[in-house]
């Protein structure tokens, strides 16, 4: 584990025990519960390839421990409603604050501003953060194996699923497929970039799409920058794209989007 990846979980942990100093997870798990406003995220990107186009889930994000800020006119709500506009299929919101400049309200802004399904992303390693997530109104959550043991990936999606969230669960290597496969998720995401280096490389995707049975949904994530990347990419069936930084550093995000996907 990479020393800023251990950094991060290590931040986590006191998060956790914070928040729950400050309101119980019975609490925060009944106003889970009352919402009625899942909007299916799965269901969200399977209706765009049926359609036979990629499916985007366009990030919102501030900045990064790698990059600082990417995107210093950061509006959560403008941003969210450009994706909307120009063919994005879901929303992947930042809300880690310290690493990320990301915000909760970041999420709730996002999500209020257009009908896009919402991932949570966030380094989640606690029931608490799950059900949290719901309670912001997120529709879906990122589950890292890098971080997590095969038993709490498990625990942590069967959180979610009770609260009727999908699953993105993120794997960058062979080493944490097995981990990812045992999960009931069709969603898994292939991260481009390396979270110990921070390097980033297609050919993870690629390199990896002959291990993957029939019945998971590949998303690769990160690196992805020109069309010709997109055409390479879908020429060998992955229909599921997660990209965010060449968006936040257009000065429109939405028609960075359509341009690099759609044109």
């Amino acid at each position: 584990m990479s020393d800023i990846l251990k950094k991060i979980l290590e931040t986590k942990r006191a998060e956790v025990a914070t928040a729950r100093q400050m309101r119980s997870e019975a609490e925060l798990l009944r106003e889970a519960r009352s919402r009625q406003d899942i909007r299916g995220f799965i269901r969200a990107l399977e209706d765009k390839i049926a359609q036979g186009k990629p499916a985007v889930i366009a990030e919102i994000k501030k900045a990064s421990p790698s990059k600082g800020v990417i995107r210093a006119d950061f509006q959560p709500a403008d941003i969210a409603a450009s994706y909307a506009c120009h063919g994005a299929a879901c929303l992947s919101v930042l809300t880690d604050v310290q690493y990320f400049q990301g915000g909760y309200d970041h999420l709730r802004q996002a999500r209020a501003a257009c009908s896009l399904p919402v991932l949570r992303k966030d380094f989640l390693i606690d029931p608490y953060q799950v059900i949290h997530a719901r309670a912001l109104g997120a529709d879906c959550v990122l589950l890292i194996a890098a971080a997590l043991e095969p038993s709490q990936l498990r625990d942590l999606e069967a959180v979610a699923i009770d609260l009727g969230m999908d699953v993105l669960v993120e794997i960058h290597d062979r080493n944490e497929l097995d981990a990812a496969l045992s999960l009931q998720t069709p969603l898994l995401g292939i991260n481009n970039r390396n979270l110990r280096t921070f390097h980033t490389r297609l050919e993870t995707t690629l390199d990896m799409l002959k291990d993957l049975p029939d019945d998971k949904r590949v998303v690769t994530e990160s690196g992805i920058l020109l069309p010709e990347d997109v055409d390479r990419l879908r020429a060998h069936g992955v229909q599921a794209f997660l990209v965010g930084e060449a968006f936040m550093r257009a000065d429109e995000p939405g028609v960075a989007l359509h341009e690099l996907f759609f044109s």
